[in-house]
């Protein structure tokens, strides 16, 4: 049974999170007055000032040590901030969140001394953007059978080799990588987890356009890229272990249904649209959609709480992390087909026409959420970790 009642301390903050983000939101955030970043270098440049307010209002690394100059909060009070920031529209981080969601936690489990001491607090304050280097072409669910190569030479080790779809690396000051050091090895051994400067000499970054017409992802080439034996994470030939340290934050990070509860409430606003039969809403089939979207996300809502609870008692979401991911990125590209249904044949349309509605924020949501099944680990991904650790299923 999930206990949804929270303590007065809980419900404290979450009055200190309302209070804080309606003095700090930018002026006219949310309004037509503030003009939004476009482009992904004005979203990063935004991301970063953003940032640097959160760490001066003590709202940045909430889960992190205090050691590391986090706040220690707890899941459910981390989760607790999260409804309240979604609550309140304020600024999706997703820009630079590497570095506060992935670098940080992993360097906190797993690096140096000197490793925490040079980058964490860089990365709470804003001021190095990271980007993760770990799908390869043919490589991306697959993660372990990656071929970058990473040969030790000296003090360095030298790397070569391909990543893909690696967010902002155009805009990244650090990445996170992960090569192959020993090639006679089993795949998910003799892999080293790096921490790259991404001005190194021998790196090229190509941005992809994606069918949203955004260049978001991009592919990174190395070509004898020297990285110094100090920015190895761990040990070398051990990677993989610390790769899934980055992997369970990244499939645990913000189960958006707070989000997704906002994107129906705008739903619901445009089934109110008028046809030639009335309201869009008057239909059965949509109301029967929309209620379907309603009970899956109080679903998505109670399963977060119920994972949260498990991460406080056991200290590991365990598989309900997979069977979060899965279901969430599944239920938002639900939704969003239905968004562009009730559009009509104006959902055909992007967000640079005139007669598109709210601005073609769901003509753009269809199509990114497409990827949501896709990146933090495919759909069947998340199923065969779910049949063979949930259900003890063997391996096909």
């Amino acid at each position: 049974m999930i206990d949804f009642s929270t303590s007065p301390e809980e419900e404290g903050l979450r009055a200190s999170v309302r209070d804080w983000l309606a003095r700090k939101l930018p002026p006219g955030w949310g309004t037509a007055a503030f003009a939004k970043p476009r482009t992904p270098a004005d979203k990063v440049a935004f991301a970063r000032r953003w940032q640097r307010v959160l760490y001066d209002g003590g709202w940045s690394g909430l889960a992190w040590p205090k050691e590391y100059g986090g706040r220690a909060l707890s899941p459910l009070e981390h989760l607790i901030f999260n409804e309240e920031y979604v609550r309140a529209g304020a600024p999706d981080m997703i820009d630079i969140g590497v570095g506060p969601g992935l670098t940080g936690p992993t360097l906190i489990h797993h690096g140096t001394d000197a490793q925490k001491e040079r980058f964490l607090e860089p990365i709470l304050r804003g001021e190095e953007v990271w980007c993760q280097g770990f799908s390869e072409p043919g490589s991306g669910s697959d993660l372990a059978s990656l071929r970058t190569r990473g040969d030790l030479d000296g003090d360095d080790l030298v790397v070569n080799g391909q990543k893909v779809w690696t967010s902002y690396a155009r805009f990244a000051d650090w990445c996170i990588l992960i090569v192959r050091t020993n090639q006679d090895a089993p795949k998910h051994r003799g892999l080293t987890f790096l921490l790259l400067d991404m001005k190194t000499p021998g790196i090229t970054v190509r941005p992809l356009v994606e069918m949203t017409g955004v260049a978001w992802f991009n592919e990174v080439f190395f070509e004898n890229v020297r990285v110094p034996r100090a920015m190895i994470v761990g040990e070398i030939d051990r990677g993989w272990e610390i790769s899934l340290t980055t992997l369970n934050h990244e499939r645990g990070a913000n189960i958006p249904y707070q989000r997704l509860r906002q994107m129906l409430e705008g739903l619901l606003l445009l089934s109110r649209r008028r046809s030639l039969d009335g309201p869009l809403a008057a239909d059965p089939i949509i109301r029967q959609e929309l209620a379907q979207l309603a009970i899956d996300i109080e679903v998505l809502r109670a399963s977060t709480y119920r994972n949260v609870f498990e991460i406080m008692r056991t200290g590991s979401p365990g598989p309900g992390g997979s069977m979060l991911k899965l279901f969430w990125s599944e239920l938002e590209q639900r939704l969003m087909q239905v968004a562009v249904s009730l559009a009509g044949p104006y959902g055909a349309l992007d967000e640079h026409a005139p007669q598109a509605f709210d601005e073609g924020r769901w003509q753009y949501g269809v199509l990114w959420s497409r990827a949501a099944s896709i990146y933090a680990g495919t759909s069947e991904v998340q199923r065969n970790i779910m049949a063979q650790r949930t259900l003890g299923l063997p391996r096909g």
